[in-house]
């Protein structure tokens, strides 16, 4: 395996992402060492290459790439993997707002907690999350996937018109055009192998309290409650 290290100390995100796509041709592992919570880090890479960012990210961090594998070995700030098309981005600590915002595909992971609309209109594609997720999450989801291990906040699952959202603690109230429904034994072997996958060992009760919240309509009409809704 070919690795090349990029020190971030002392150039601009521009600069960085550059100097990525560059080292991407001829490498399978990139490095990037003080990071200093830049933002914008790995934007628009399209090579399958690994990217190990030894430190914490600031917003944007994997934005728009395609392909590529990226591990933030700390906590990352605002929309992280947003429009990903494909390829997975792994956070170990924490992530602000918009974690995984309108992927088209691939996984997201956060070890412990993220902020609001975590998935906002996500096309499809998987976002896991270890700990908490806060409110208006899953607004306008399209489709795709959201597992949050945690407690889910307010108005989840806002507008949601497709897709899944997987709750394995209390949900503390629904947006519009959502309900919570049970889950299937084969969703729940589906969920537990791909966790198990990403290194989230749970008990086996803590898989037959997943809940998971889905849309109420298809088709939503806004502007009149529906006679289901009253």
């Amino acid at each position: 395996m070919k690795e090349f290290k990029i020190d971030a100390q002392r150039i601009t995100p521009r600069e960085l992402n550059r100097t990525i796509k560059k080292a991407a041709q001829d490498n399978d592992r990139i490095i990037i060492e003080n990071p200093n919570a830049m933002h914008y880090m790995v934007a628009g890479l399209t090579k399958p290459v690994e990217v190990v960012i030894d430190g914490s990210a600031g917003y944007f961090a994997g934005t728009m790439i395609h392909g590529a594998r990226v591990h933030i070995n700390g906590n990352a700030g605002w929309f992280p993997a947003d429009n990903m098309t494909e390829g997975e981005v792994i956070i170990d600590g924490s992530a602000g707002d918009g974690v995984g915002q309108g992927i088209y595909g691939g996984t997201v992971v956060v070890r412990k907690d993220v902020g609001s609309r975590t998935g906002e209109i996500m096309k499809n594609g998987t976002i896991i999350v270890g700990g908490n997720s806060g409110f208006m999450s899953g607004i306008f989801m399209m489709g795709g996937r959201m597992i949050i291990l945690g407690d889910i906040s307010d108005d989840a699952g806002e507008s949601i018109i497709r897709g899944t959202i997987y709750v394995g603690g209390e949900i503390k109230s629904l947006g519009k055009n959502a309900k919570i429904d049970e889950l299937e034994e084969k969703e729940r072997n589906e969920l537990k192998e791909l966790l198990e996958s990403y290194n989230f060992h749970l008990e086996e009760d803590k898989y037959q309290r997943f809940r998971k919240i889905v849309p109420r309509s298809a088709r939503p009409f806004y502007g009149q409650e529906s006679e289901e809704g009253k």
